[in-house]
């Protein structure tokens, strides 16, 4: 049993030795990611009707399908409403407050607690 778990042990290590690449040749200088392409596809124009003022006009893709966002969003597609309000204008964030404070209320008059929750936060009658 002892050769087998030598075996498969002997699979398990790469085929480069220590500080050696594993992959050598690795990505040839010049080439493009998947980021650049997609940009250089999405600036690519063409001549459509634009659906929004019915005009023919040069749009890129990224126009076109902004567009079709933008159509979906008009009849009621409330996703693409959101994402279009993302685009445009970032998207919202909800600051959520951490308040450790706790006030023992047992002690307190109804009076004072209303104060308390109106902001009025002078808990001694003082005014």
């Amino acid at each position: 049993m002892g050769k087998a778990n030598d075996k498969s042990l002997e699979n398990l290590r790469p085929a480069w030795t220590k500080g050696e690449s594993g992959n050598p040749s690795g990505r040839p200088k010049g080439a493009l990611g998947r980021a650049t392409i997609a940009r250089y596809w999405l600036e690519a124009k063409t001549n459509e009707t634009n659906d929004l003022t019915g005009n023919d006009e040069l749009l890129s893709q990224e126009d076109l399908i902004t567009l079709a966002v933008i159509k979906k969003a008009k009849a009621g597609d409330v996703q693409a409403y959101r994402e279009l309000l993302n685009s445009a204008y970032g998207q919202a964030t909800q600051p959520i407050a951490i308040d450790n404070d706790f006030i023992d209320l047992s002690d307190l008059t109804t009076d004072e607690i209303r104060n308390l929750l109106s902001g009025d936060n002078d808990t001694n009658g003082d005014d």
